[in-house]
């Protein structure tokens, strides 16, 4: 989808957007390469942080520096998802997606902060959508007023549907569940307090949502465990797509911890293609009353 054409711009910000927006993916992804290594050089913090979560993993930085160009071309490549030309896809799900619609659950798809996780809602509402309904994720505005605005707009595709991070936006999901249709969640974010549990993540106790384990519980929809890899040179992209292996235990903290094992399992599978840098370990913020 095309980024609306004569604004005036409200801020040079924006306009760096708009620019973006209309950029070769190649190009995009060199560009945010050298973002990502820029990143890591000057912040100490974010360094530490990136090092210090893939040594809890197991890994040595040789195994994962990979992810640091990735997280910069995470971020460069964002314009161009949202508001330019559509970028090429590929599937590699062996026919379980088109097995998970056939049982008429709704489809539960979650997937950690690894590759291009922007896209998967995309590519699974054009290719799905018409047939089997929208897709439905949550989202949190930005908080620039004139950003939120135009990021809602981008996210307005046809079968994708995009719902706030708000109670009403939880119950639209489940909603969607029910009517058989298909939803998407990064369960690895740090939700606010009093939504989450302590539970394992690489062996260190993390925060993680309640969320997606209450909405398979209480909804029985098929989960799927999904993952978009980002392809060298700006060749595209191939969305990764398998089922769980056993169904979830009815213990919510059991549930919610197993979906945190999943998770792991997806980031072994391209680690280098994971944001390590991300918090995944800090503390829950408050919600103000």
């Amino acid at each position: 989808m095309a980024l609306c054409s004569g604004p005036p711009f409200p801020s040079l910000d924006f306009f760096v957007i708009w620019l973006f927006s209309r950029a070769p993916l190649w190009l995009l992804q060199g560009i945010g390469a050298l973002l990502g290594w820029c990143a890591f050089g000057l912040s100490p913090s974010y360094r530490r942080r990136f090092l210090a979560n893939a040594a809890l993993a197991g890994y040595r930085f040789a195994e994962v520096r990979g992810a640091v160009a990735h997280a910069g071309r995470m971020v460069a490549e964002l314009p161009r998802l949202w508001w330019g030309r559509p970028p090429r896809w590929s599937w590699d799900d062996a026919g379980c997606i088109a097995d998970a619609y056939a049982a008429g659950r709704g489809i539960l798809f979650l997937t950690p902060h690894i590759g291009c996780f922007e896209l998967s809602p995309q590519a699974l509402a054009a290719d799905y959508g018409a047939e089997h309904g929208p897709m439905t994720v949550l989202y949190r505005p930005a908080r620039q007023p004139w950003l939120a605005r135009r990021m809602a707009g981008a996210r307005a595709r046809p079968h994708l549907e995009a719902v706030p991070t708000t109670l009403a936006g939880v119950r639209g999901l489940l909603r969607a569940l029910r009517r058989g249709e298909a939803v998407g969640l990064l369960p690895d974010q740090v939700p606010p307090d009093g939504m989450g549990v302590w539970v394992p993540f690489f062996g260190q106790p993390a925060y993680t949502m309640t969320l997606a384990a209450r909405l398979a519980q209480q909804s029985g929809a098929t989960v799927l465990l999904a993952w978009t890899e980002r392809l060298s040179r700006g060749r595209g992209f191939v969305v990764h797509v398998r089922p769980r292996g056993t169904p979830l235990p009815d213990d919510l903290s059991a549930a919610t911890a197993a979906l945190n094992e999943d998770m792991q399992s997806l980031i072994r599978s391209a680690p280098g293609q994971y944001l390590w840098g991300y918090a995944r370990y800090k503390q829950p913020r408050t919600l103000s009353r």
